[in-house]
This record gives C-alpha cells, structure tokens and sequence, in this order.
C-alpha cells in the first residue's frame, strides 16, 4: 500500500523523491538539529506518491502533459491562459479516498496536544537542489485553521506546481513536467504575527563572501519580506568572531518595514492581512542584537550540518519569544560561482541620477522603461527593456529574462524576485519607493548596480565597461598590492581581487556615507534648531542616542572592512575632512572656521590636538577600539594624516594612548601619513614616534611643487613623477629601511602611473595600495617588467 501522509520528524534529506527538498529539510533539522538548538515547528506532509495518484485517479496526467505538450512559455498570454485551465482542473478533481483518509487521520493527530493554526506550504521534488532554487515557484497558505480549510489549501498547493512562473521556471531550467511532483506540508504556525520573520543567507548574497550571515527582518508573518513587499531591516554578522564569542554584528540598516502581515481573524477563518506599521516602531529594528547573534549562530549550525551555503526562512514567535527555523535550501547563485575569476563592470560616464534603491549584483544594463503594473501586461515587456514595477515577485519570472534590468518600487536584498534575478544574471534595483512615478514608458535609462549597496537609473544611455580577468595564478612580485577601499559596501566584493590588505581606509569615506552629520551636533545635539534635530533625528532612528548612532556607524564601517579582510591588514586613516567639507556635513556650518584654502588649514593632527575637536576625535577613538579590543579584529592599523610638526607627532600619538590605543598594545601599529615635504626632510624624527610611513603622494606633491590639485588652471603641472617628488619618496623609503619599519604608499600616483609603481618597486617599498579598478591592470605591468 502507498504511504500517502508521513510526519515531518520521520524524513530526512534522502527523501526529497518522497516530500519534496523543502519537506525534506524540515525533516533533516527536527531529527538532526534540535538537540543542537534550531527549533523547528513540527508537522506532516502528504507524499510524491499521494500527488502522482491524485493526478492518476482523476486521469489528468495525460491530460496535463497533452496540453503543456503544445505550449510556447515565451507567448504569454497562452501561458497564463494554459495555466490557469490546469490549475482549475486540479482544484475541481476530489481526493482519492485513501488520500482523504491519511490527511484526516494526520491532522487529528497533530491537533491532539492543542488546537492551532498552521501553514500549509508546497514543496517540490526538484526544488531546493544546490544549483535550482525555484524559490516561490509554488504556494505557502497562512493561518489555515480547520480540517476543511487545510484539506482546500492541500488541493491549492498541488494546483499550484502549474503556476504560470513554475511551467516557466521548469522550461528554463530544463526540467521535464512530468518528472516533478509535489508534497503539501502541513505545519504549525509561529506566531510571527506579533513578533518578526525574514530570511538570512550564509554567504553574502551580492558578492558571495563566505564568512558572514546576512539576515534581513520585518514585523509580522514572513511573506512580505519573501514577496518583496516591504523594505526590511538587514544585518550582516562575521562567523568567525561570532564562533569566538565576540560581538560579531558587523552591519545594521533600518528598513522602512511600512507594513507587516497578521492574521484577519484570532477566532475564525483562515485568512491574512496587510496592516500599517506604526512610525515609533517603523524608526526601531524590529529584533535587537541579541536575537540577531543568535539567529547567526542558527544559521552557521544548518550550514556546517549540509556543508554548504544556505537560504533559511525564520520566525520569531510574539507569545513565547523563541526563534524558529520554517524553511533551509542551498543557496543557488553565489556558491555557484567560479572565484577564479573576476567580473567587472564599470560605468564610463555620469549621468543625471533619476532613482535610487538597493542594488542587486553588481552588473549594469541599459535600456527602454516598459511600466508594468499586472500580470497582464507583461506580454508588453520587449527583450532589452528595463522592466519598471510597483513589487516583482516570481510570478514575473516568465519576462525578468527578457529585460536588461529590473527596477521596483518595494523589495528587499532577499526577497524571492532578488533571488531569481540573481540567477538570470540581471541587475536589478529594489525598493526605490517611486520609480513608477518617476520613470517613464519609452525613457532610455542606465541602471548601475556595480556602485555598491545603492543602485541608481540614470538618464540615457551610458558607456560601460565588462570585464572579466583569471585570479587563479598572479605572478608574484617583490612587494606587496594593497587597496585604498573607503566604501564599506564594496568591502566583500573588493576583497576577492588579489591583495594584501587595505592600505588606506579613509574614515571621512565612512562618516560622509554612513553619518552624514558633523560630531559636534551629535554630541550637542539639544543645541541644535528644531529643523536640524528633526533631520538628525530621522538619521539616527534605531540608534540609543545622536553620539550612540556616531560611535556605532563607525564601529559597522571599521569593522566591515577589517573582517572583509581579516587577516590581512586594514590601515584607517583617522578623518581627515578639510573645514570646507566638514561645514557641509549636517548641522556643520556652526562649528567650522571660513578658511580661504582649507586644504592647507584645519585639518589632520592640528584637528585632532587641538581643544575644540579633541571630543570628536575622542568618538573615533572609541570606535577603533571597540572594533580592535572587543570584535577582536586586530587587523585594524591606525594612520594618522597630516602631521605638520615632530611636536604634532608626538602629542597626537600620547593623545592615541590616553584613548586606549597604544602603540604596541594589542599589537597595534601606528602609520603616519608622508604628505608634506617636512615628513621626508625629518623622515628619522617623526619615525620616533610612529611604526613606519603611508606615502600620500597627492599633498606630497602639490606641497613640493606649490600648486593647489583642485585648480584646473595648474592642473596640467601636477605629476607624482616630477624628479623632486622622487626624490623625496626616495628619502621616506630610505629612512624607513634604516630604521626597519613599514614604507607604503597609498596615494593616487601608482594608480594613475604604472610605471611610478614599477619606479617604488625599484627603490625596495614594502607595499603600493592601489585603487581598486587599477590593481589587476598594474599587477599584471609589474609581473611583465619582471620578466623582461
């Protein structure tokens, strides 16, 4: 006799034929996780077999076949018209009665401890294998209360198999329809309604860096954040610190989380509903950190357990406080990909930006807007256009192949459209919150995602570059490449390209990208006018308080760097914003000097020492020491820029101490940026007071030389190779190796100038930190020069 219902504890993965990959996983982690902590809602799930003789016994397989037998998918409307009469068939045709009887029989049982709601979800025997997701392919039914309506939803989930986007997604991915079956599994809600949900990745899902969790989360039940329906809170946590015990958040970004699903009724039906959120819980993280670490920590178990990248849904349950694991499949995308080589596309000229929201992948396309607000319109969708959308969600799936870009109004980095466009290798734009608005039918655009977490439309059609380069063996050569990376967002895709660390994190990168307001009306906030601390108060939302927010984001910036990295070293250079563009920081202009040339005024160690910035400097050093000493990512280095005077070296290094970073404590290196001729002509003086020399070939050579960089007027003079700039790179190079300590340099010169870097080669410096764009460019020059 054929074994049509079987509990979920009772499967495991060798029995994805049976229930299906989804079912199977539940099943795995029931009987092999929860003793190591991951907390399953248990349940049963009706059989391949139980769907195979469903279809048998209402004689519809030939039936289905005959019809799909004819079918083009990429006719649309024939598609949606083809099935819709399957579906309807399957929804019309009664349960054979052993299949009645199993379900029946299964349901009373799990009712026997306590009457609840539960889930009704699909899972199919070719879903979640390690290189197909068909994520959302097939239905989930939430909040199904009584045996009628579990029976109904049952027979919903097998129509389902035949969704206009499943018959689409199997055609693409070579599946024959016939070979796949489904398995309907039946499992007790969490009541998220009154809690949170999301889903989390154990690989970061744009570049594919393996050492961090990433965890988005909204208020409610699950499905708007896996629908694209809300814009939800993310987190990225670092695995290996987490396995240490030290604080491992490295990432927060608060969502707008507008709206969250909840059950339509606490004593009857079965239905859910979309309610507003309210503004004070819009404006907090809807898990704190506590949760966030420990859903990380879940995640790295089921991961270590498959032994590979995993796509995890959760829930936290309101009532009881507990996190729960309702779904794990093998992550499909990033895993999938060659590190060997790496894809670059880079924009060639600016436009004028039209709209922003959070990029998908890192790719670029171009193309004409086609607005597309149902269903049954996507037959207007042309290959090459930029599909324009309020929410795309895997019903689309049928025209995402069609376009050049994706761009909607809602979505997060994980709902299930970012995940198919990832598959399709398309680039992709998620909640812009107006782009049907703003954006118009036959408008030209270029859509850039290779920009970092923020993707922008721009105007027009704008020139761009693909490359591609193999990573796999780079010559060696007789120093060190290292990167100058300000933008944390790019951290763990820049980290894939061959290096030796970061040689120059700019922290004004940091502050002008993730704060946005000046120290100082962070740390008067009370002092401000009601507009600016309206302002600031919109920026710090989810933050304890203005100075919290300060220290925080450049702890997350710091840290995000240094664990991209980890173990190579990551040199931060201390805020070195020049009065000017300090004043244009929110709430700046109060507090910073008209100076006539900022660039030789207000800034670097003066800044630091001096009694009017030594609070805000204070807040650098507490986050440096936190990411060092307490996320234990000593990797980080400190550099400080700017040292006019041996006096300045020497105060601001006792400053650094007297703030918790000593010099040789904890293995911290103090670097000092070479940028004024000064630093050279008493390269052994200021070397007293520092571990070695960052070359700053820009000041360096606009102080030899005497002529301002941002003039264009004398721009055509400006040129690190000028024989009296040598000579004073030469003389920093010498005095560092006669005192054995660190000479690098991470100016713009050997970005710009291969020939400067072959130059430094020469003259025996231990590291050239290059711009990202120009490493493999110059690495492979420098590996030819060698062998010739």
């Amino acid at each position: 006799m054929q074994t049509y219902v079987i509990r979920l504890e009772q499967t495991g993965m060798q029995d994805v034929d049976k229930v299906g990959g989804k079912n199977a996983s539940l099943g795995e982690m029931i009987h092999q996780l929860t003793d190591a902590g991951v907390r399953v809602p248990g349940g049963f799930a009706t059989t391949a077999d139980a769907y195979r003789d469903f279809l048998s016994f209402n004689q519809l397989t030939e039936k289905i076949a005959n019809l799909l037998d004819s079918l083009d998918t990429n006719d649309t409307r024939a598609l949606a018209e083809t099935g819709r009469t399957i579906r309807q068939w399957i929804v019309d045709a009664p349960f054979q009665p052993a299949l009645e009887e199993a379900i029946d029989s299964a349901y009373a049982e799990m009712m026997q401890a306590r009457e609840c709601a539960v889930a009704v979800r699909s899972s199919a025997t070719a879903e979640d294998l390690p290189d197909a997701s068909f994520a959302g392919q097939q239905e989930t039914f939430l909040n199904v209360r009584g045996l009628t309506q579990v029976k109904r939803s049952i027979k919903d989930v097998f129509a389902s198999l035949y969704n206009d986007r499943a018959i689409s997604y199997r055609v693409h991915r070579g599946f024959v329809h016939s070979e796949v079956a489904l398995s309907a599994g039946v499992q007790r809600m969490v009541r998220s309604e009154t809690g949170a949900s999301g889903v989390m990745f154990t690989i970061d899902t744009e570049s594919g860096f393996p050492h961090v969790v990433f965890i988005t989360a909204a208020y409610g039940l699950g499905e708007t954040v896996v629908q694209g329906a809300v814009n939800p809170d993310e987190f990225y946590v670092y695995k290996p610190t987490l396995k240490l015990g030290a604080p491992a958040i490295l990432r927060r970004t608060l969502g707008t989380k507008a709206i969250k699903m909840v059950y339509a009724s606490e004593d009857g039906g079965s239905a859910v509903e979309t309610v507003d959120v309210s503004r004070e819980d819009r404006n907090q993280f809807c898990i704190n950190d506590a949760d966030v670490e420990a859903l990380a920590k879940i995640a790295v178990i089921i991961e270590n357990h498959y032994g590979r990248p995993m796509d995890i849904e959760w829930a936290k349950d309101g009532d009881d406080g507990q996190l729960y694991i309702v779904q794990a499949r093998p992550e499909t995308v990033k895993s999938q990909n060659s590190q060997a080589v790496i894809e670059r596309y880079l924009l060639k000229e600016k436009g004028k930006v039209l709209i922003e929201g959070r990029s998908i992948g890192h790719r670029i396309g171009s193309g004409q807007v086609r607005i597309v607000y149902h269903l049954d319109q996507m037959h207007e969708v042309q290959p090459g256009d930029v599909l324009v959308t309020d929410m795309t969600d895997p019903d689309w799936e049928p025209v995402m192949k069609r376009a050049a870009a994706i761009v909607t109004n809602r979505g997060g980095r994980t709902c299930h459209a970012a995940i198919i466009a990832r598959e399709l290798g398309i680039p992709a734009i998620v909640g812009c919150g107006d782009a049907t608005e703003r954006l118009h039918n036959d408008q030209w655009v270029t859509v850039s995602c290779a920009e970092g977490d923020t993707g922008r439309a721009y105007e027009g059609r704008l020139a761009f570059e693909h490359q591609t380069n193999s990573v796999e063996s780079m010559p060696a050569l007789p120093f060190s490449i290292m990167m100058n990376v300000g933008n944390p967002d790019r951290a763990f895709d820049f980290q894939s390209l061959p290096n030796a660390g970061v040689g120059l994190a700019r922290l004004e990168f940091i502050i002008n990208r993730m704060i946005g307001v000046h120290p100082k009306a962070l740390l008067n906030f009370d002092q401000q006018s009601r507009d600016t601390r309206q302002i600031i108060s919109r920026r710090i939302a989810g933050y304890a308080s203005p100075v919290d927010f300060y220290v925080d984001k450049l702890v997350e910036g710091i840290s995000t760097l240094a664990a991209a990295f980890y173990p190579r070293k990551v040199i931060v250079r201390m805020s070195d914003f020049k009065s000017n563009e300090y004043g244009h920081l929110i709430g700046g202009d109060r507090y910073e000097p008209a100076e006539e040339n900022p660039m030789l005024g207000f800034r670097g160690a003066a800044r630091y020492i001096s009694e009017s910035f030594q609070d805000c400097f204070e807040l650098e050093c507490r986050a440096l020491k936190r990411v060092r000493d307490e996320m234990k990512l000593t990797n980080v280095e400190i550099m400080v820029p700017f040292v006019r005077t041996v006096g300045e070296a020497r105060h601001v290094v006792e400053l650094l101490a007297e703030n918790g970073l000593k010099r040789g404590e904890n293995d911290l290196r103090v670097i000092m940026m070479c940028e004024i001729p000064s630093n050279a002509l008493l390269a052994d003086q200021f070397l007293e007071y520092f571990d070695g020399f960052s070359i700053g070939s820009n000041d360096l050579t606009q102080l030899t030389l005497g002529l301002d960089r941002d003039s264009g007027i004398v721009a055509h003079l400006f040129d690190e190779r000028n024989e009296a700039v040598k000579i004073l790179l030469e003389m920093a190079i010498n005095a560092c190796h006669k005192a054995n300590k660190y000479i690098g340099i991470c100016g713009q010169g050997p970005s710009d100038h291969p020939d400067l870097a072959r130059w430094l080669m020469e003259k025996g410096i231990d590291s050239v930190s290059l711009n990202p764009d120009s490493v493999l460019d110059t690495w492979f020059f420098l590996a030819n020069e060698e062998k010739s």
